[in-house]
């Protein structure tokens, strides 16, 4: 009889000594973690202004939101981004945005991503005959209008000899830029002196064509730039030969520095792009893709290899009549930093 209690007392104090330790388990368990969704953002450069703002309001706007994002810089280097891009695709994250140095040099590898489920996402580059989940953009075509525009309203009935110094010739967009201003220019009766195309965005290459081709700033009435960075190496050079004013110079981005040449005078106009909006947008659908929501009732963009969501917001001609209008008042920039150079009256 004792050894049958002894038993079951024995019995009772393991099934408690179990049930403790089962408890303390459980208790120091550690919590699973909830895994954020990773970005990468492949950037073609830093060099340009705008990219910054593009760069810092996508990171902020996608952190919010709950994501990691990795931002990558190539340097305008095709080769770079196609190893960041590779990167980006090994370390698995869930979306890749890419500001395309070269599309053509990467197209492969976004088959890849598409194989693995990482969403693609096209910022404000045109990517072509290759995998893009969704492009976001401005209207690019009407950026080059809104160009041409400019300078007829400004030439009038006189003479348009008119020099075309257009970005890189592999991004995607500068053949968009340039069909919506020829489209203006041959209505208007435009004669384009010349037409060239500055490798790699960079501004010191525009020292060369001018250096190559020293008889062409003799008879130009005016220069479309591909962007304001190229518009301020186009007024320096005028400068350098008594003519800053004198030829009318376009641009796009709304870069501080361009507003500061409309309101002197030297730059006739810019092209400004709520790039808030943009980067924000593009941050808010990234998400939206990750987490397998539809993009129902967006217009779609046959680039060569699929249809793909294609989302446009609105840009401005802006001229130094309407410099307070669309970017003091939008807070794009301080009154106090647009008009740095310029003295201001109280009717200004």
């Amino acid at each position: 009889m004792k050894r049958t209690i002894a038993a079951l007392l024995m019995i009772v104090m393991v099934v408690a000594l179990c049930g403790c330790g089962a408890k303390e388990e459980k208790k120091g368990a550690p919590r699973k973690e909830i895994t954020k969704p990773t970005i990468g953002i492949c950037f073609d450069t830093f060099v340009v202004e705008r990219w910054i703002k593009d760069r810092d309001i996508f990171t902020t706007t996608a952190t919010e939101l709950g994501a990691n994002v990795e931002v990558l810089n190539a340097n305008s280097d095709a080769q770079k981004q196609r190893e960041q891009v590779q990167h980006c695709i090994d370390e698995g994250v869930d979306a890749l945005v890419i500001v395309a140095v070269d599309a053509t040099v990467i197209k492969d590898l976004l088959e890849e991503a598409r194989s693995k489920g990482i969403k693609i996402i096209a910022y404000d580059r045109f990517i072509s005959d290759a995998c893009v989940d969704l492009y976001v953009s401005f209207d690019n075509t009407e950026v080059g209008k809104l160009m041409a525009q400019a300078i007829n309203d400004k030439l009038g009935d006189g003479r348009k000899n008119v020099l075309m110094i257009c970005g890189a010739e592999s991004d995607k967009n500068v053949a968009m830029v340039n069909s919506g201003f020829e489209q203006v220019a041959k209505t208007c009766g435009f004669n384009i002196v010349d037409k060239t195309f500055i490798e790699g965005w960079r501004a010191e290459n525009v020292d060369t064509y001018f250096q190559q081709n020293p008889g062409v700033l003799k008879d130009i009435d005016a220069v479309m730039c591909g962007n304001d960075n190229l518009a301020g190496k186009v007024v320096q050079i005028l400068a350098e030969n008594r003519m800053a004013g004198e030829v009318a110079v376009t641009g796009q981005d709304a870069d501080l520095e361009a507003c500061q040449r409309i309101v002197e005078g030297t730059q006739l106009m810019t092209v400004y792009k709520p790039i808030e909006a943009l980067a924000e947008k593009a941050a808010e659908m990234t998400i939206d893709l990750i987490n397998g929501r539809e993009l129902n009732g967006i217009p779609k963009i046959d680039n060569g290899y699929e249809e793909c969501p294609y989302v446009t917001l609105q840009q401005s001609s802006v001229t130094k009549e309407n410099m307070d209008e669309v970017i003091i008042e939008s807070g794009f920039y301080l009154k106090e930093d647009v008009y740095l150079n310029v003295e201001v009256t109280p009717n200004n």
